[in-house]
């Protein structure tokens, strides 16, 4: 029976690398994966290596001789386990520590008995089976480890009978404890392939959970950043028609119809909540019930829905697997200025066929004019003098309006300016005397200031020189007495700027708002198309006008035209 407690006794010690190594490698990776050190996870055969050590010393520590006579070691089983399994210089170190110990817990014992006892002539087969065993499957481990531990224990149970200490079949019992321990080896040998392969897959199995997983967070990383930048509303949900997700632009929109009583939502609160639930009393709240006959009907619906000044474009669109309804998505589109757009569009595509018509009328009415305008300077040169003062003040009313014609004309055309490179000064200076004549006409002063560094730049010189005329007359006249005119050149970063100033009375603030409306005008005989006319030039040149006045203090228009492209 003491035999028996000792074999079992040995038993337990060798199977220790088996039960040990899986839960010391699962709890170590896990604890490094947890603090996020999953690219420097441990090799097991570091594990296995030190359980294998552990359980050999122990082994040695209560290693006996069964009847004084059979040797009873497994310590020879971890080792065995370690040079299959482990790196070459794990188990040569192990193997060259199993000899070392031997002579530490056996007395009188022999050269021969070191050989044999240790497994000594067994370690270069096993260390040249390691390669193929590191190769083959579970079976092939099985068959390798078990042959190793077998041929171990009966080298090691035979060692009496080999050096002489104890004659062949002298003791039966000897003999059967020998194979015994053999057959012990074969299950020990099978249990460890099967408990360290079983630790080795569920950790193979492990990684491959958590890449997949990272790979599932990233991907739904990357579709909840692709969702947040799209300009609309997406809301997706699964087959039972719960949210799961949602964009920004969606919780932005929440956030407007619910900003009254309630703390600002965020997207968890969102999270796994029926649409009828979040979209109550939304203007969008039909979206609801379009979302549900989608799940039932797989059926992709659309729908425009106003609310106070907003419209939304409203779709479900199902999600199918395999003909199956797996889920839905709705998208919210404002769409709200883009209805402006289109209707402003219209109008002013009906307001460009008008004014095409009024082109075409005005034109007309020039020929006309013209011909009474002939008739009348006829009946003028035969008609008493006295009637000279009623004949000019009819030709001053039919000039005024043919001007009127001539402006609102330009102002029609929807043509493309022919420009060309030309200095912006030279266009000044050649209008300077005209204008020097009309100012000292009206009592006033003009000022030139040109900036030296101005390029060149593309300009209509027709129209250049229409746009300064406007400009400074109309300062001209805003300025009732004497007063100084400014004509002024800067170069910016991205273009040139010309500056007209007056020291008029200046523009009131609600005035300034209508200045360049066709038609509007503060003055008693003006037409109203003067400023309408400066901004379709500006405008035809890419450029932009602006103005900047103060009661009392006069009034600057600013002019910028871009550079020229190379």
């Amino acid at each position: 029976m003491e035999a028996v407690k000792e074999i079992v006794l040995q038993v337990l010690i060798a199977s220790l690398p088996a039960f040990l190594f899986p839960l010391s490698y699962e709890k170590r990776n896990c604890h490094l994966l947890k603090i996020g050190a999953a690219a420097k996870r441990v090799p097991y055969v570091q594990g296995l290596t030190f359980t294998c050590m552990f359980s050999m010393l122990l082994c040695a520590l209560f290693a006996c001789r069964l009847w004084d006579t059979v040797p009873l070691n497994f310590g020879i089983l971890p080792l065995f386990a370690l040079i299959l399994y482990g790196r070459f210089r794990s188990g040569a170190v192990l193997a060259a520590l199993h000899i070392i110990i031997y002579p530490l817990y056996t007395i009188n014992h022999t050269l021969a008995e070191i050989v044999l006892e240790t497994g000594l002539p067994l370690y270069p087969f096993v260390f040249l089976a390691s390669r193929y065993f590191k190769k083959t499957g579970r079976r092939g481990k099985v068959a390798i480890l078990s042959l190793c531990f077998t041929g171990g224990e009966l080298m090691i149970g035979a060692s009496p009978f080999l050096t002489g200490s104890l004659p062949m079949f002298s003791d039966l019992s000897a003999l059967i404890s020998t194979l015994v321990n053999a057959g012990v080896a074969v299950v020990v040998g099978s249990l460890f392939v099967h408990m360290v392969e079983n630790a080795l897959e569920k950790e193979k199995l492990r990684e491959r959970v958590t890449e997949l997983s990272r790979e599932y967070f990233r991907e739904a990383e990357r579709l909840q950043q692709m969702m947040d930048a799209a300009p609309l509303g997406i809301v997706l949900l699964d087959q039972q028609g719960y949210i799961i997700s949602i964009n920004n632009t969606f919780l932005q929109l929440y956030r407007m119809y619910r900003n009254d009583d309630e703390v600002a939502a965020a997207r968890e609160d969102l999270i796994f909540r029926k649409p009828e639930d979040v979209l109550r009393g939304l203007p969008i709240g039909k979206l609801a019930s379009r979302v549900e006959s989608t799940l039932a009907g797989k059926t992709k619906t659309s729908e425009l829905l106003q609310s106070d000044d907003y419209i939304y474009f409203t779709s479900t669109t199902p999600i199918l697997k395999s003909q199956e309804v797996i889920g839905a998505v709705a998208i919210v589109q404002d769409i709200t200025e883009l209805e402006k757009l289109r209707m402003e569009r219209g109008h002013v595509e009906r307001l460009s066929l008008v004014g095409q018509m009024a082109a075409g009328i005005t034109h007309e009415l020039r020929n006309p004019m013209a011909v009474v305008r002939g008739f009348l300077q006829l009946m003028r040169e035969k008609s008493p003098s006295n009637l000279d003062h009623y004949y000019r003040i009819v030709l001053e009313e039919l000039d005024r309006a043919n001007g009127i014609i001539n402006d609102f004309l330009s102002l029609a055309q929807n043509r493309p300016v022919e420009n060309e490179q030309y200095n912006l000064h030279d266009i000044i200076m050649e209008l300077t005397p005209l204008l020097w004549a009309d100012a000292n006409l009206r009592g006033q002063t003009i000022e030139v200031k040109l900036d030296e560094q101005v390029p060149v730049l593309l300009l209509n010189v027709k129209e250049i020189k229409q746009l300064i005329l406007n400009l400074a007359r109309n300062g001209m006249e805003a300025m009732d007495g004497k007063g100084q005119l400014t004509l002024e050149t800067r170069l910016g970063d991205s273009g040139v700027e010309l500056l007209v100033a007056d020291t008029g009375p200046g523009i009131p603030a609600g005035q300034r708002e209508k200045l360049f409306e066709p038609f509007y005008t503060t003055k008693e005989k003006g037409t109203g198309l003067g400023l309408a006319l400066c901004l379709s030039i500006v405008e035809r040149h890419q450029g932009k006008i602006s103005v900047r006045s103060e009661e009392g203090e006069g009034t600057v228009f600013t002019v910028f035209f871009p550079f020229a492209e190379a």
